[in-house]
């Protein structure tokens, strides 16, 4: 086979493991649900062709959704009313993820425009080192912030600092630093907050900051070589550039609305989360009390419009996956999931593992947390980025650039297993554990 068609190819063969490991009664093939063939076709159809991938997100969310439609039916009924509830039964994820993606566009622009990004290089190294510090800030903004936000501040940054050449493998590191950064933490991510309000510990989802930091330390170090080789530090910042407070001052309200509305709404009611988008409100809030303070790019919304589309689509997509069935919980799953989160989305299979129960939850976090950093459009942070710099929409360049991506989630995942062991904790304290939940993980020296 052709080097480039069997890199294109890899989402295609891994999302058909996934429909195989995932299967639920239905029309299947090979025992592969049919719709999961058609997801995976779609994926092929973005791998293929880059520079159409709005439309082929599109035509496969209606070809997936007529089929739901005319065969299966959804959890919420048959037909077109079982899609209407269906939608009904998204909608909330759906309206944050436009809220943010929109409303992070504009905070992007303006952290470019506040003159931050031009001053940085006073106070970083000029070599390669810079270039990893940058990721190291992401990594840590994004403990505390949506990894979203993280993403593109970091990709802002890096168009200033590297004359607007940045190189793929370091956008796939970009992308890695703030998943990495928001897996150990409930505040960081989607998923992460979804355990935290089914219960689970800030602290044993904390765990996870062992293999981050790994992750982060292998990945960072690949990328930032390859950067600096591609393309250095501007090294001569300009003497005279002030910081544009009023803009920082937006990009902080901006965040500080995230922030507040997300922890005070899972930790005072949590019960209605799913109901009502408040965070992407929030961020839109934010921006419209901020307009006197200075001009908003509006015009950058036209920009981010498609891409953003494209996202809600691959969402949508994935949400009418049937993912009734996993395996049985052991770090082995959580370690598998990781794999599956690059094609699959990672918030209905997060959801499922709360359900099913019996997870080690420092382990899944970092599963399906950096796992979708694997290739471009498995987590909302990377096509996000994608937006900014649309010549990281190939799964060629991709898998070929970001290598290093893979190679930190597979060591940051052993270094947890090993170091911590395979610990899960019930939510349900009745729960009757499977023997592959309660096997010990392989010890060391270290442990």
């Amino acid at each position: 086979m052709n080097p480039l068609l069997r890199r294109l190819a890899v989402p295609f063969i891994l999302l058909l493991s996934a429909g195989s490991a995932l299967a639920a009664d239905g029309p299947a093939v090979a025992g592969v649900p049919i719709e999961f063939i058609l997801f995976a076709l779609t994926l092929l159809g973005v791998a293929l062709f880059h520079n159409q991938t709005f439309y082929v997100a599109l035509t496969g969310v209606t070809v997936v959704a007529l089929y739901k439609i005319a065969v299966t039916g959804f959890k919420t009924g048959v037909g077109v009313g079982g899609f209407i509830g269906h939608l009904g039964h998204e909608w909330v994820t759906l309206a944050n993820l436009f809220c943010l993606l929109m409303g992070f566009a504009i905070l992007a622009r303006h952290f470019e425009k506040s003159h931050v990004p031009v001053i940085l290089p006073k106070f970083l190294p000029d070599d390669w080192r810079g270039a990893f510090l940058l990721l190291a800030m992401v990594w840590v903004i994004s403990s505390f912030l949506d990894n979203i936000a993280a993403a593109l501040i970091g990709g802002a940054m890096a168009h200033q600092l590297f004359k607007a050449k940045v190189h793929i493998g370091y956008l796939a590191a970009i992308v890695a630093a703030s998943n990495a950064g928001g897996a150990f933490s409930v505040v960081g991510d989607t998923t992460t907050t979804m355990m935290w309000i089914a219960g689970v510990s800030p602290a044993s989802v904390f765990e996870a900051i062992i293999a981050s930091t790994v992750a982060l330390a292998i990945s960072g170090y690949v990328a930032a070589k390859q950067q600096h080789a591609y393309s250095p530090i501007l090294k001569n910042a300009h003497e005279h550039t002030r910081v544009d407070w009023g803009r920082i001052f937006i990009v902080a309200l901006i965040l500080v609305f995230a922030m507040a509305t997300n922890i005070f709404v899972n930790m005072k009611m949590p019960e209605t989360a799913d109901r009502f988008p408040f965070i992407g409100v929030a961020v839109w809030a934010a921006i419209l009390v901020t307009i006197p303070v200075r001009r908003h790019d509006w015009e950058v919304l036209g920009e981010s419009l498609k891409g953003t589309f494209f996202l809600l689509f691959l969402v949508t997509t994935a949400s009418m996956m049937p993912v009734e069935k996993l395996p049985a919980a052991s770090w082995q799953t959580a370690f598998g999931l990781g794999f599956v989160s690059a094609v699959f989305d990672n918030i209905p299979l997060t959801a499922l593992a709360i359900k099913q129960d019996g997870y080690d939850w420092g382990f899944l976090a970092f599963g399906v947390g950096y796992g979708g950093s694997m290739l471009w459009f498995g987590s909302s942070a990377g096509v996000a980025l994608s937006n900014m710099y649309p010549e990281a929409k190939s799964v060629g360049q991709w898998l070929r650039h970001g290598w290093h991506v893979a190679l930190a989630y597979v060591v940051g995942f052993m270094c947890l297993v090993f170091i911590t062991g395979w610990h899960p904790e019930p939510l349900n304290k009745g729960l009757n554990a499977t023997p592959a939940a309660v096997a010990p993980a392989p010890t060391s020296s270290v442990h």
